[in-house]
């Protein structure tokens, strides 16, 4: 009698899709397009399966009461990406914030991301905030470099709201996160961006009854009605990521066209003859702070190896 009563409630149960913008507490928060964002608990089968809902992921949830908004996630929708750190699903796509100024860029730090999420197989968009503090030569020279390493380039100011049109459009539609350093003008993004759209970090804490100690916890923020974004903390430094010294060079796509007319097969690009990639640096085809980055990332990865 008592499973007949378990089976006709679970069919009576309204089941929706959604994508998951917070976990915490072994709670997900469901963002459901058009009616807003369900508390759920995932399916003991995860668990027997080993495998964990992620924010990002898209799932497919049972309401269990509307009113509350109250739910059960119940399958994990197909993953087309997957970081670790920070632990996220479908990112489709990063916008990596700098400053042209106040801080200088460090060009060092942006080398090392875009290897970190060439290696994930994720595309980088550039953000030069602070535009009207340099001049417009020296944006473009920096739009350069990173144009030919197949990474699209905006110049804005965020407080200003100046030149932040075209940023906008390639967000639409998209999960993007939001990565930077400390200090680049992120936070005033994500307040620009985010606006009224999203479930407030003191709501959500309000509902799990654990008070406010959860704003460290990955989440997404609706930006639009199918783009959403995800905010990371700022950062100083970072590692390279885990490989071999040879596979260092298949991340930087400005050195492909010239890899080929090489001497040497599998060329460092170092001290080889007959180099088709330094030639074309000593030509300024190939931006040399880019070029002396990867020499000194080759070497860290060669130090790393022996060690």
């Amino acid at each position: 009698m008592q499973e007949h009563s378990e089976e006709k409630k679970q069919a009576q149960e309204r089941i929706v899709t959604g994508k998951i913008i917070r976990g915490v507490g072994g709670f997900y928060y469901v963002d459901v397009n058009g009616e807003g964002v369900y508390e759920c608990r995932a399916r003991g089968i995860f668990r027997k399966e080993k495998m964990k809902p992620l924010v990002g992921d898209n799932v497919r949830i049972s309401i269990q009461d509307e009113k509350e908004m109250e739910g059960s996630v119940d399958e994990i929708l197909s993953r087309f990406s997957q970081l670790i750190r920070p632990a996220a699903a479908n990112i489709d796509q990063v916008l990596l914030v700098i400053a042209a100024a106040d801080p200088d860029p460090n060009f060092n730090l942006v080398d090392r991301y875009l290897i970190y999420m060439r290696r994930q197989n994720i595309p980088v968009r550039i953000l030069l905030n602070k535009a009207d503090l340099v001049s417009p030569e020296r944006l473009h020279t920096y739009a350069s470099w990173y144009e030919r390493s197949g990474s699209e380039v905006f110049a804005a100011s965020i407080l200003r709201e100046e030149g932040l049109e075209p940023v906008l459009e390639q967000l639409q539609g998209r999960t993007t996160m939001l990565a930077g350093p400390s200090g680049v003008g992120k936070s005033s993004l994500t307040n620009a961006l985010a606006g009224d759209c999203t479930m407030e970090v003191g709501e959500i804490s309000r509902r799990i009854r654990r008070g406010k100690q959860t704003t460290r916890h990955t989440q997404l923020l609706r930006i639009g009605e199918n783009a959403f974004l995800l905010d990371t903390p700022g950062f100083a430094s970072l590692f390279l990521p885990q490989m071999a010294p040879g596979e260092l060079s298949a991340c930087y796509p400005e050195f492909a066209p010239y890899e080929e007319r090489c001497r040497f097969q599998g060329c460092a690009h170092i001290s080889e003859p007959e180099c088709a990639v330094k030639e074309a640096l000593e030509r300024n085809e190939i931006p040399r702070i880019r070029y002396e980055n990867y020499a000194a990332f080759l070497e860290e990865l060669r130090t790393m190896r022996r060690y």
